[in-house]
């Protein structure tokens, strides 16, 4: 499929930590934002996330800069896609942009009733 751009917004004041920089939890949730919209439209319906992990911070982010957040499919089981996302912040005032954030999300896809259903179903 090839990594897509799936979601992007301006870190505000109320995004920070308390040393100034951008929460890494912010960072963190906008990724996962990116990731579970990607996994509902190749899922065709409910994704939930039931894992996270290989989280890095490679670089910082100011408020007023804006974050995109790409994601791509790493992995497909029978009802789960796992899903990498990466995070680059645009400097505010210019167009220095520099990765901040990575990870990989598992999402589940849930048919109406809130079980697993499989992938193959959706096609």
């Amino acid at each position: 499929m090839g990594e897509s751009l799936v979601i992007r917004v301006t870190a505000m004041p109320t995004d920070l930590n308390p040393y100034g920089g951008v929460f890494g939890g912010w960072l963190m949730s906008q990724l996962a934002l990116g990731a579970g919209s990607l996994a509902s439209r190749v899922g065709k319906g409910k994704a939930v996330v039931v894992h996270a992990t290989d989280f890095t911070f490679p670089g910082v982010m100011a408020v007023g800069d804006e974050l995109s957040v790409y994601a791509d499919i790493a992995e497909r089981g029978r009802t789960s896609l796992t899903i990498a996302a990466r995070g680059e912040g645009r400097e505010r005032n210019g167009e220095t942009i520099t990765e901040v954030a990575r990870g990989l999300f598992k999402f589940v896809l849930l048919d109406d009733a809130g079980r697993p259903r499989a992938i193959k179903d959706t096609e």
